[in-house]
């Protein structure tokens, strides 16, 4: 599995949740998570989540820290608890980078009962995909929210926590490829 961290400021509007973007924008073809920072809007008519749309809730942020996977499978149930392995990697990193507790629910992470994460899974033609951001600043979110710099993590920090989160989050999906290979079918 890829896991890549951009450097590069990239602002989320929804197109990036889209089969092969990885591979299109950075050429890595198969499995990926790629991390990225940059703002977040993702207007009504863009936003995967039905729930959200019958709401009329976009989604924002001035600053965020994304994660977009993609799996070549089309299992969106798996999907889903990868969503929630993912939230649960970035709870426990953030956990050991801050020392502050965080409660996640489902694929979302709260601190003091705000918001500080946004995921969603889907289903594309050839794949099953999930974003996840994370609030860098509160600014710009509607919803109360709490954030990565309301955590004291320095900004310089916010590239190792990407990476990091990126990493682990490979190397479970791998260790789960290979505990596959080792058990014996039973009868």
């Amino acid at each position: 599995m890829h896991a890549c961290f951009v450097h590069d400021l990239i602002d989320y509007d929804g197109t990036q949740l889209s089969s092969l973007w990885a591979f299109r924008t950075f050429g890595l073809q198969g499995d990926s998570i790629v991390c990225f920072r940059g703002s977040c809007r993702v207007d009504v008519e863009r936003l995967v989540d039905v729930a959200d749309v019958r709401e009329c809730a976009p989604i924002a942020s001035r600053d965020m820290l994304h994660f977009i996977v993609e799996h070549f499978d089309l299992d969106l149930e798996k999907t889903i608890i990868r969503q929630r392995l993912l939230a649960a990697i970035i709870k426990d990193v953030l956990e050991d980078c801050t020392g502050f507790n965080l409660i996640r629910s489902g694929d979302d992470l709260f601190y003091n009962e705000k918001k500080l994460s946004v995921s969603i899974a889907t289903l594309t033609p050839v794949s099953t995909m999930i974003h996840a951001g994370l609030n860098v600043s509160g600014e710009g979110v509607p919803v109360p929210a709490a954030s990565l710099s309301g955590l004291g993590l320095a900004d310089d920090r916010i590239f190792v926590l990407g990476e990091t989160v990126c990493r682990s989050y490979a190397e479970e999906i791998e260790q789960v490829k290979m505990a596959r290979c080792k058990v014996r079918g039973v009868k």
